[in-house]
Parts: structure tokens; sequence; C-alpha cells
């Protein structure tokens, strides 16, 4: 049995965290950048607009999950975005991502938080079913919309 840990990722833990996160970002079919992963990783700690959590295996940082605070007019209290979450390819299937998300979870309601809201993309069925396992619930009384804001060229 491997040995998992998650814990937040600081300054010390932003190499292995950016190395992550290109990995995440090229899933979405982004091209890889590394240099910009760890820029925009290191201005989101000097921020602190986000929190990142690293998970471990074995002490090897194999996942990360990323969450973004914002506040629910409606309840008037905090809650998070789960923007990102990501284990890699080799480790995946052995309990990282539970443990993840249940630390993001545990995050979110130390600080003081009504809930938390994930998207996933709608071919990701693995992703899907493991959200649904954890309890959490599709999305009934809402649409999603999007708009994209791309810069002038």
């Amino acid at each position: 049995m491997s040995a998992i840990l998650v814990q937040p990722a600081g300054v010390a833990q932003l190499d292995a965290l950016a190395q992550l996160f290109d990995q995440y970002r090229q899933f979405y079919q982004q091209p890889a950048d590394l240099a910009a992963a760890r820029r925009f990783l290191a201005a989101r700690m000097a921020a602190g607009d986000a929190h990142a959590l690293l998970g471990f295996v074995d002490g090897v940082a194999l996942g990360f999950t990323q969450l973004y605070p914002i506040h629910s007019s409606v309840s008037m209290r905090r809650a998070f975005v789960l923007n990102d979450l990501y284990v890699a390819p080799a480790a995946r299937r052995h309990g990282l991502a539970r443990a993840l998300i249940a630390a993001a979870v545990e995050h979110a309601r130390a600080e003081g938080a009504v809930w938390l809201r994930l998207e996933t993309a709608l071919d990701n069925h693995a992703a899907q079913a493991l959200y649904e396992q954890l309890g959490w619930q599709r999305e009934q009384h809402f649409l999603s919309y999007h708009y994209s804001i791309k810069e002038s060229q």
C-alpha cells in the first residue's frame, strides 16, 4: 500500500506544483509552457487568491488541486471553486484524487465556506463517476454559461 499525503503547496513546492500544473494544462490541449505555469502559480501564491494542495505518493508529488475563493451573494458566505484537479497518469486509480478532494473539502470547511463548486468536461466520465461516488451532485437548478473574452490581435 502506498503512502498518500496531501498538504498545502507553498513556495518551497512551487517547482513540483508547476510541473503538474503544466501537465494538467496539456491534458486540456494547451501547449506546454512550464515557465508560464510557474509564473502563474507564483503570482497566485503572492496575491493569495488561490489555495493549492499538493498530493504525494510515497514522497513524490503526483497530483494537485487548486481552489479559488469566491463569495455567495445568496448565502452571504464564502465559497470555493475547485478549479483544478490533476493526478499524473501513473498515479491514477490509487486514491490520490479522493485524498485531494477530501483535503479540498476540509480546507473549505475550515475557511467557513458554504459550498464548493467544480466543472468538468462532458466527456470526462471517470472524473464524473468519482465526484458522484464522493457525494457531489450534478447541478439541477442552474445552467452554466461561458463568455469568452479574447485578447485583441
